[in-house]
């Protein structure tokens, strides 16, 4: 059904790149409304009541060193509109079974002493990323071009496009082994995989330039700060509604989908050419989760109790237990011994439970579409790294694979990366190196995680987007990378 009203540009999802994509374009005074499924905003960056009431949890995003990052949304006025992060003590912490733990801590040379013998090997390579982390991001949260600091660039890369597994034995110690494969699994690939190094080094070093922070009340203040700043603008949107096809759409110049490729061909395939949308139907997801939250009755127990001054936790021990584990897991099989990521928000903002009880947000790497349940294997992890942990869990609730497509049509399989981010499909996604953006289809444009720099609360896929589609659409081809800056 045609409405009456003619928007310059449509986005269909509410996403951060939705929502980014949408800020961008309001910005420059276009009339812009966004349609979303669901009942709010916010795709991967949702908080809900799942046990009880007054416990909030996050249901896929939950630490965001990238939206800290991200040189668009780091930039926009969110705080204004009720955004407020949390910078734990420690960013991360990965607890070993004998010792203490690898502490990933804000200043270098405190995390690098820990270290002892890779001490200078560590700071050799965190501190020049950490030092230009501003410039730098504008390369790694964009599209293959020719960078914007190429010696920089050139330096980073000389290490990124190497396998976790290859990069690791630049080190001696366990602890820096282990600290860095936990990071480097955030790929969700097999380390013995090209560039799962990439991984490991830009979220480490986000980790010092920025921290891991969490946002007060929940990933949905982010959305919402957002939502509230894009609607500021003039913009608008209409949640509770799904679109399956074009025709559902008001008048437009433009549309842009931050959905994932299977789902721009079901509502659009008729406008693409078909060799387009048989490539699109070609592209390849990634890996699931298997995720459990909890409500504790008190914090975890664990046996360094500097972990419970960390925002997020790694569990898996040693790196060639990750490596074995995540290798499993790319194979089709799930690890009895799984690496697990835990966030531990209710330490930090009280804002999250009603009482002094406790929330935990844990889950693990899957096959795609597994529909095995991996709350023993995850407490089995934790309980090795926290005895005593099972007699805090009051009540539980878990999510398979099928389960995260159900709340979100974008994790095809569980896939909540949009899209497998090996070397083939990083900068690639999802067809094209030169304006992976667009569409053959006059107008039509993917914003998604599906497109570069692919998965993560960053809106660059969006803004990235929005860009190109100014430039195509309405001839204004300003590059603003800097926008907010004075």
């Amino acid at each position: 059904m045609k409405h009456s009203t003619e928007y310059d540009a449509v986005i269909v999802g509410s996403g951060p790149n939705g929502l980014a994509a949408g800020i961008r374009l309001a910005l420059e005074g276009l009339r812009v409304k966004i349609f979303e499924a669901s009942d709010t905003v916010g795709g991967g960056m949702r908080t809900k009541e799942l046990m009880q009431p007054g416990f909030r949890h996050d249901i896929c995003s939950a630490i965001h060193p990238m939206a800290a990052s991200s040189p668009f949304m780091s930039r926009l006025p969110l705080g204004e509109f009720g955004l407020e992060w949390i910078r734990p003590e420690y960013p991360l912490a990965h607890p070993m079974d004998d010792g203490p733990a690898a502490i990933l801590q804000h200043d270098i040379t405190a995390t690098a002493e820990a270290f002892g013998a890779d001490a200078d090997a560590y700071r050799s390579v965190m501190e020049p990323i950490v030092h230009h982390w501003k410039e730098l991001t504008n390369d790694f949260l964009g599209p293959l071009t020719f960078p914007y600091h190429p010696l920089l660039m050139a330096r980073f890369g000389l290490n990124a496009i190497k396998s976790a597994g290859r990069f690791q034995r630049r080190y001696q110690t366990d602890l820096a082994k282990a600290l860095f494969g936990g990071i480097a699994a955030h790929s969700i690939l097999d380390l013995d995989e090209p560039i799962t190094t990439a991984i490991g080094l830009v979220l480490g070093a986000a980790g010092h330039a920025v921290g891991w922070p969490l946002p007060r009340g929940g990933s949905q203040m982010i959305a919402d700060s957002m939502a509230a700043y894009f609607e500021s603008l003039g913009g608008e949107i209409e949640t509770g509604t799904e679109v399956k096809s074009l025709n559902q759409l008001p008048a437009h110049t433009c549309v842009l989908f931050d959905l994932t490729p299977r789902q721009v061909v079901d509502i659009a395939g008729e406008q693409l050419p078909d060799n387009y949308k048989k490539r699109l139907e070609k592209f390849r997801y990634g890996a699931g989760v298997f995720k459990v939250d909890y409500i504790l009755t008190e914090p975890v127990p664990w046996n360094d109790s500097r972990c419970q001054k960390a925002g997020t936790v790694h569990l898996g021990g040693t790196f060639d237990e990750i490596s074995v584990s995540e290798k499993q897991m790319a194979n089709g099989h799930h690890p009895d011994k799984p690496y697990v990521l835990v966030a531990q928000q209710s330490l930090f903002d009280d804002s999250r439970t009603p009482d002094d009880r406790h929330t935990l947000w844990a889950y693990c790497h899957v096959p795609s579409g597994s529909e095995r349940n991996m709350t023993k294997e995850i407490e089995d992890q934790i309980e090795r790294f926290a005895p005593g942990f099972r007699d805090t869990v009051e009540q539980r609730h878990t999510m398979t694979t099928s389960q995260f497509e159900a709340y979100n049509a974008n994790y095809f399989g569980g896939d909540i990366n949009g899209g497998r981010q090996d070397i083939w499909q990083l900068f690639t996604r999802p067809l094209h190196l030169v304006h992976p953006y667009a569409t053959p289809a006059k107008g039509l444009y993917i914003c998604s995680a599906s497109t570069p720099p692919g998965g993560g609360v960053h809106g660059m896929c969006g803004y990235h987007a929005a860009m190109l589609a100014l430039k195509k659409e309405f001839g204004r081809s300003k590059n603003d990378l800097k926008f907010g800056d004075d």
